[in-house]
């Protein structure tokens, strides 16, 4: 058997068998394209109103108006923003935050639960194939060895794509759509079509998320970039949680905050861990893009007691193995180019759901024809004349 037969047969059973979950994993992947935006845009509607003042109310003005406004909250974070109309948006537990006016300290909502639990459902199936809680490390695991299967797919379609004598016709009727055509005709052209314009961002997307699926892989970005992988978070010093409403020192966040902006001028949006009276450095996380860039993201450590910047770290400040990791992790969502490398990616994923039908289509056409000829073979003569004389 020719080499290019047996990789178009393990091409056709990878598809067959993993073509479901791979299936669902792009259409969820399309569904959450513009994740942060949409959640942005939806959050305006639980804003305050927009009133400016002359100055800003202090940080501590601002937790205390949150408390009263919400007796049970736990506030452990403060995220700022550059634009002054925008208010601060205050962390009080897991998954929750409530926006508040730095001018006037009038408190909103939570952020518009409607959009946040139609994501939260598309990232269960895109990552668990919509398992429950207690069964989420099967999920895991079926996506990703799905995902690495999609990977070998994507691998071996680029190889199946190459025509085998190079022509003008040959080469159009894989690379551009045709008109008028339908059944597998259709298929076939969609399926090369899509595969020879989308196969390089696909297969980033695709080898990303291999990497974020598994601790080998990630840890092997690591060793090719000639770095010691880090350990498991499990073998890391946990820090220890205090079960009681800790006692926030917010006085010197002001001026910690002034600092950090000064030390990072073109600053987008800060966020800021409240400290507690027992530690000595507050961690400002400081956002030059939209998120989702860590090339223009910047860790800040300042002494609380007297605002100097005991620690920074940037991209640039990363060894090579922590960069392409992070790389890989944003460039699977194509945050990592903005908005043109989230569009990207959202193609890329249509593309994979699109390449998941056309393929499964083919295949049972070709299954569907191959039942029909053993069915023939198998007919007498006579019936072979009945047939022809019925179906003619």
């Amino acid at each position: 058997m020719k080499l290019r037969k047996i990789i178009f047969w393990l091409h056709l059973c990878a598809g067959v068998s993993a073509g479901i979950v791979v299936f669902i994993m792009s259409v969820t992947g399309v569904a959450l394209t513009y994740q942060k935006q949409m959640t942005e845009w939806a959050d305006k509607s639980s804003w305050p109103a927009q009133t400016l003042g002359p100055e800003l109310l202090p940080v501590q003005t601002l937790i205390d108006r949150v408390r009263q406004s919400k007796p049970d909250a736990i506030p452990s974070a403060m995220v700022l923003y550059s634009d002054p109309a925008a208010p601060a948006s205050v962390t009080i537990g897991t998954g929750r935050n409530v926006f508040v006016n730095r001018y006037t300290g009038e408190v909103g909502g939570e952020g518009s639960a409607g959009i946040r639990a139609f994501f939260r459902v598309m990232t269960d199936w895109h990552r668990y194939v919509g398992a429950a809680t207690e069964n989420r490390p099967m999920g895991k695991a079926v996506t990703g060895a799905s995902n690495l299967v999609f990977l070998g797919i994507v691998i071996s379609g680029m190889y199946l794509w190459w025509p085998r004598t190079w022509t003008r016709q040959s080469f159009r009727s894989v690379t551009w759509f045709k008109r008028g055509t339908a059944g597998k005709a259709r298929d076939f052209n969609w399926h090369n079509t899509l595969g020879f314009w989308l196969a390089l961002p696909l297969f980033f997307v695709v080898i990303s998320a291999t990497v974020i699926s598994y601790p080998w892989a990630s840890n092997l970005v690591y060793r090719l970039a000639g770095v010691e992988p880090p350990r498991p978070a499990s073998a890391q010093t946990a820090r220890p949680q205090s079960p009681q409403r800790p006692v926030l020192d917010l006085a010197p966040v002001d001026t910690l905050i002034k600092n950090a902006q000064n030390h990072v001028s073109n600053w987008r949006s800060m966020n800021v861990r409240l400290p507690s009276d027992r530690e000595t450095e507050v961690t400002f996380t400081v956002d030059e893009g939209w998120g989702g860039q860590p090339q223009l993201r910047t860790t800040l450590v300042l002494d609380k007691a007297s605002g100097d910047v005991n620690r920074s770290q940037s991209f640039k400040d990363q060894n090579a193995g922590q960069r392409a990791r992070s790389w890989l992790r944003f460039v699977h969502t194509g945050e990592f180019y903005g908005m043109v490398g989230q569009t990207i990616a959202g193609i890329a994923s249509l593309s994979g759901a699109m390449l998941v039908y056309t393929g499964l289509a083919l295949s049972f056409r070709r299954c569907r024809a191959w039942i029909g000829r053993r069915r023939r073979e198998e007919l007498t003569p006579a019936a072979r004349v009945l047939e022809k004389e019925y179906t003619a």
